[in-house]
C-alpha cells in the first residue's frame, strides 16, 4: 500500500540511504535527489534516483512537478568537521545556500513539510550533560554553524511561508543495516568505528586523540546511535508533520555514552582482532563528553531505539565492512 511520495535529498549517502530504504519498506513512494559528489550510486534504486544538485532550484522544481510530494527529508550536506575548518566557503555554499535553494523550490512547488538532518554540533561545548534541546546554540566549528544557520532559515520559513519542519539533532551515527547491504563508505573516513576496522584490516595504527580528559579512562565519551534507529526517527518526525504536528527540534541519541577506549574494546571483542592504535594530542574543540537527552523525542514521537547495545552496533558495522572488503577484493 502506497503511503505518499517523499523526496529524500542526499539519499545516496550513509544515513539518507538507510532512511530511503526504510521508507520504501514502509510503503512510501521515494524519490532520491543526490549529486553523487559524496553519495554512492549503488545505495539507491536507479528508478528512484535523480542526479541533481540541491543548488539547482529550477531542477528541484522540475522534480517536484513529477508528482504531488507530501514532504522532504533533507540530508544533503557536507559533514566533516575538520574539512569545514579548512574550507568554510564550501560548507556555507553547500549546506546553507543549498538548503535555501531547496526551501525556495519547496515554497514554489507547494510542499510544506520538511525533516532536517541536524546535529549535536549546534551545541558546541555544552555546559551540562546529558544535553537538552533547550541548550543554547554555541557551535565551535563551521560545520555546526552551517547547521545552526539552516535551523534558523527553517524558523523563518515556517513563520513566513507556513513550511513546517522538524530538526533532528543527532549524535554519533553508527552501525549498518542488518543485511549488510548499506553502511559507512565515507572518503576520507572520519567516524571512529570504521576507522578502527580500517586499522585492523590494513595494520596501520589509528590515532586516539587525547587520553587526559576528565572521564573514567581519560578518553572522550560519545553517544552512539544506530543508523536504523536514526532512520526510524526521521520517519516518525515525517508522520508527525503530515499529521498536523508543529515545527520542533529533537535530540536523537541513546542517552548513554561510551568512551573511545570502550569502543576499541568492543571492536576487538566483535572482530576477535587487536586494534593497532597510537595516542595523539587532543583535537581542538573536542568536548570531553557528549550525551543526548532524548526524552522529548521518546515522549512526543514514541521513538524507542532498537539497537542501543554497543556490541550490536559494532557487529552490524563489521558485517558490512567484511562484505565490502570481499567485494573490493573480487
Amino acid at each position: 500500500m502506497k503511503r505518499g511520495s517523499i523526496l529524500v535529498t542526499g539519499g545516496a549517502g550513509y544515513i539518507g540511504s538507510h532512511t530511503a530504504h526504510l521508507l520504501g519498506e514502509q510503503g512510501y513512494e521515494v524519490t532520491v535527489v543526490d549529486n553523487l559528489s559524496r553519495g554512492r550510486r549503488h545505495n539507491v534504486d536507479p528508478q528512484r534516483l535523480r542526479v541533481v544538485d540541491i543548488a539547482d532550484t529550477d531542477g528541484l522544481c522540475r522534480i517536484f512537478a513529477e508528482r504531488p510530494f507530501e514532504a522532504v527529508i533533507h540530508f544533503a550536506a557536507y559533514i566533516s568537521v575538520g574539512e569545514s575548518m579548512h574550507v568554510p566557503e564550501l560548507y556555507f555554499t553547500n549546506n546553507v545556500s543549498g538548503s535555501l535553494s531547496l526551501l525556495t523550490a519547496m515554497v514554489r512547488s507547494g510542499v510544506r513539510h520538511l525533516v532536517f538532518s541536524s546535529t549535536a554540533a549546534v551545541y558546541g561545548m555544552p555546559a551540562a550533560v546529558p544535553i537538552k534541546e533547550e541548550a543554547p546554540y554555541a557551535p565551535v566549528n563551521v560545520y555546526g554553524e552551517s547547521k545552526v544557520m539552516v535551523e534558523k532559515l527553517l524558523h523563518w520559513f515556517d513563520l513566513v511561508h507556513g513550511l513546517r519542519s522538524i530538526c533532528l539533532r543527532y549524535f554519533n551515527a553508527s552501525g549498518a543495516d542488518p543485511e549488510g547491504k548499506l553502511g559507512e563508505e565515507h572518503e576520507p573516513e572520519t567516524h571512529l568505528i570504521p576507522l578502527l576496522f580500517q586499522a585492523i584490516l590494513t595494520g596501520q595504527p589509528v590515532t586516539i586523540f587525547g587520553e587526559d580528559y576528565a572521564t573514567p579512562d581519560g578518553t572522550c565519551i560519545r553517544d552512539y546511535v544506530h543508523v536504523n534507529d536514526l532512520a526510524e526517527a526521521h520517519i516518525l518526525a515525517l508522520e508527525w508533520l503530515m499529521g498536523g504536528g508543529a515545527s520542533d527540534a529533537f535530540n536523537v541519541g541513546n542517552g548513554s555514552g561510551y568512551s573511545v577506549r570502550e569502543v576499541v574494546r568492543a571492536v576487538e571483542e566483535v572482530t576477535g582482532k587487536k586494534v593497532p592504535y597510537v595516542v595523539g594530542p587532543r583535537r581542538e574543540g573536542d568536548p570531553p563528553k557528549l550525551v543526548a537527552d532524548s526524552t522529548k523525542l521518546r515522549r512526543a514521537l514514541q521513538w524507542t531505539p532498537r539497537h542501543s547495545d554497543l556490541r550490536d552496533i559494532v557487529s552490524s558495522a563489521w558485517n558490512f565492512e567484511k562484505k565490502r572488503s570481499v567485494q573490493q577484493a573480487s
